[in-house]
């Protein structure tokens, strides 16, 4: 069809303010406004040169910014001019017809999403006018990615405890009968014995770091999670970092996060140690980065209560990137791209990570690589019946 349903939506739309002056509000066109801003999908109103002129408040979430920001600014701004979404636009205007694509990248070092689906529709009223809807499919696959997280670290958790049963006893009992060994043995037989020793204890130490995964109930509680990462800092540049830049980009207005001080610890110390064995020695930096987005919600097993994750952590490095082939299995137990790794240290920050409430992932490209935490803030306190309320 040559004129599709959203165009007839957004047909008495009047031509926004120039450039610079905010985004148009005419009388007439508040039944459309109301009913664009209204929607859940990040829509935008683009000019014949891709101008923001229009972005109701799903788009402010999609940009990571606010429609007053966007007034000022070009899609061109955002994105590189050889990238697909320009392709879709070209198409509307051509035909002057609706146009869709779908897995479409935008990435740029100002945006970064995967998987979207773009409809772009004529806009009549404006030169060269375009309406545009994004869908961001990369929040449903992070959190099938998450879901496959916490199975694996379920996995792990189950593995850790039949070991623990079945592998130390054992172990104990070898180790001991080669000491015993030892004792009357030759030169050779006693070289022997020594190496069933040490690898009974190479052994047990893997069982200990699986035992780790094991399930234990947690203490949470207002964290600040700038001085954990300020921690986390001193303990890298004193050891494995020391020859490194860190970087902090932090917003000072961040509140604090809900979860358990040590574990958060425990995660960022991994993820800043895999970033600090994958960047070159001489130009490697970490980028240790806070920010307040309207993140997800989840829900809470058992109950119809939803956790608002707005809190996000990231730990950027300038390395190589992730093979994509081990990216969708990158927190499995024993997937290691190290040589000598045992492939345990995501997993854990995986179990850990799911122990807080909390979602990771992780986007990788040649010289960037970023894993990103967003995590709870603490729940709201209730009011008493009767209390007064807080002043």
């Amino acid at each position: 069809m040559r004129d599709g349903g959203l165009t007839r939506a957004v047909r008495v739309l009047r031509p926004a303010l120039p450039r610079g002056e905010g985004i148009a509000r005419p009388a007439r066109a508040m039944d459309a406004m109301a009913v664009l801003g209204a929607l859940p999908v990040a829509t935008v109103v683009l000019d014949g040169e891709d101008g923001f002129h229009f972005a109701n408040p799903a788009a402010e979430l999609f940009f990571q910014h606010s429609a007053a920001s966007l007034a000022q600014m070009s899609l061109r701004d955002l994105l590189p001019i050889d990238n697909r979404i320009f392709g879709v636009l070209a198409q509307v205007r051509a035909h002057d017809a609706p146009v869709s694509d779908h897995d479409l990248t935008l990435q740029s070092p100002r945006l970064n999403r995967l998987g979207v689906a773009a409809q772009g529709a004529p806009f009549p009223e404006l030169p060269g006018g375009v309406v545009l809807t994004l869908q961001d499919g990369s929040t449903a696959q992070m959190l099938d990615r998450q879901l496959n997280f916490r199975g694996a670290a379920r996995g792990a958790s189950a593995m850790a405890e039949m070991l623990a049963h079945e592998v130390k006893n054992p172990l104990s009992g070898i180790r001991g009968a080669a000491q015993l060994l030892e004792q009357g043995a030759s030169e050779g037989d006693r070289e022997l014995c020594l190496l069933i020793q040490d690898e009974a204890d190479r052994i047990r130490n893997l069982v200990e770091r699986m035992d780790m995964f094991s399930e234990r109930p947690i203490e949470r509680a207002a964290v600040n999670i700038h001085e954990v990462l300020d921690h986390v800092r001193r303990i890298a540049l004193s050891g494995f970092a020391a020859h490194l830049r860190i970087h902090q980009e932090y917003d000072p207005s961040l509140p604090p996060v809900w979860g358990n001080r040590d574990q958060l610890v425990q995660i960022l110390l991994n993820l800043v140690k895999n970033a600090a064995e994958a960047v070159d020695g001489r130009e490697g930096e970490i980028h240790l980065v806070t920010a307040y987005h309207h993140g997800v919600r989840i829900a809470v097993p058992g109950s119809r209560e939803r956790m608002h994750l707005p809190l996000q952590v990231a730990v950027r490095d300038n390395g190589p990137g992730i093979a994509e082939e081990i990216r969708a299995n990158l927190f499995e137990p024993f997937v290691t791209t190290k040589r000598g790794g045992q492939g345990l240290g995501l997993a854990l920050v995986a179990k850990l990570v799911a122990d807080q409430g909390a979602l990771i992932e992780c986007d990788s490209r040649p010289g960037r690589t970023s894993f990103r935490l967003s995590l709870p803030a603490p729940p709201a306190r209730r009011r008493e019946p009767g209390a007064a309320p807080h002043e």
